[in-house]
């Protein structure tokens, strides 16, 4: 146990972005203020910033003046650096400056994100964010096989933090009868090239095929995929209700390190087809909650033949609060 009573959690990711990294953090900021935790996220929206390119939704910082102040002014018990992006850096500098201790997570594979989309080698980036992580107290993990492979990357310090879901939201009570020939194959997540969509969308399988979420590849594959129904971003009670409506939830991204919406769709009582791969691979119970294969086209027709009434409990330790606590407990106080 610690004292820490003031935190100040730097992220490049925050709300109104919807993504994985976002829901993560903003749920843990939600539990540690239940905790009487005083949180204060430093994100990009409190700066001047712009678009990355080839990517618009992700902010960059060019000058953040006030930063080191801002930190310094709130004299927290501890500092957490959520991402490697522009402010995280900055953070990293400062807390390096001021002989801070500070820990980061690891919640996306960027070398392979980047690799899709210039021609940067993986190993280079690979080295770039270990440096990064090097002096950092702990590492965040979301995963024993991200967590193995960092290691063999060359990663110290790090630690398992796993992800939650919101059972009050996500349950299979959402389920309606949604307006789509069956059966219907839903995927949620960014809409882009990292995430393999083709692979999804290419599925020879009668039904329906729906897409939930936007992102930079969306016009292109709309117009590619006519078939596809694509959704837009959907939250709350709204995405739940596709997720319990649905007969499969098709991940077919090769690069993840987690895939938070895979628990949301099994708390929602729909079975996961993925590659077995970082993410998918830690999360479904095969026969149980989900289905892994090499051929997604078989993972999909195993993931339809299961009964649907075992998978939300399958789910059930997957728990925001138990997340909240395990993160608090191996922040690093600053003395």
């Amino acid at each position: 146990m610690n004292n820490i009573k003031k935190l100040v959690i730097v992220s490049d990711a925050w709300l109104p972005q919807v993504n994985g990294v976002v829901t993560t953090l903003s749920q843990l900021v939600a539990h540690l203020e239940k905790m009487a935790i005083d949180v204060e996220v430093i994100h990009p929206y409190d700066y001047p910033h712009f678009g990355l390119p080839t990517y618009r939704e992700i902010p960059i910082v060019w000058r953040a003046k006030t930063l080191e102040q801002r930190i310094l002014d709130f004299d927290p018990d501890a500092l957490h650096i959520a991402t490697e992006g522009s402010l995280g850096w900055r953070a990293r500098q400062l807390a390096i400056k001021h002989q801070l201790p500070f820990t980061t997570a690891y919640h996306t594979k960027y070398p392979e994100y980047v690799r899709k989309r210039f021609p940067i080698p993986e190993d280079w980036t690979y080295r770039l964010l270990a440096k990064f992580h090097y002096p950092s107290e702990r590492t965040f993990v979301p995963a024993q096989a991200m967590l193995t492979e960092l290691i063999a990357k060359g990663f110290n310090n790090l630690i398992m933090m796993s992800r939650g879901v919101d059972r009050d939201i996500f349950n299979p009570s959402q389920a309606i009868d949604l307006p789509f020939p069956k059966p219907i194959l839903l995927y949620v997540g960014r809409i882009a090239v990292e995430k393999n969509l083709d692979a999804f969308l290419q599925l020879p399988i009668a039904g329906s095929k729906l897409l939930i979420g936007d992102g930079p590849a969306k016009s292109s594959l709309q117009k590619h995929y006519t078939n596809a129904h694509f959704l837009g971003v959907k939250t709350g009670q709204e995405l739940a209700q596709y997720y319990a409506s649905a007969d499969v939830m098709v991940f077919p991204s090769l690069t993840d390190t987690f895939g938070l919406v895979n628990i949301e769709a099994m708390a929602c009582g729909t079975p996961v087809a993925a590659f077995p791969v970082t993410g998918p691979i830690d999360i479904i119970t095969q026969g149980l909650n989900g289905a892994l294969s090499d051929d997604l086209e078989d993972a999909v027709e195993q993931a339809l033949e299961l009964e649907r009434e075992y998978i939300a409990p399958s789910v059930a330790h997957y728990d925001w609060q138990d997340v909240a606590q395990q993160f608090l407990d191996n922040l690093a106080p600053i003395k």
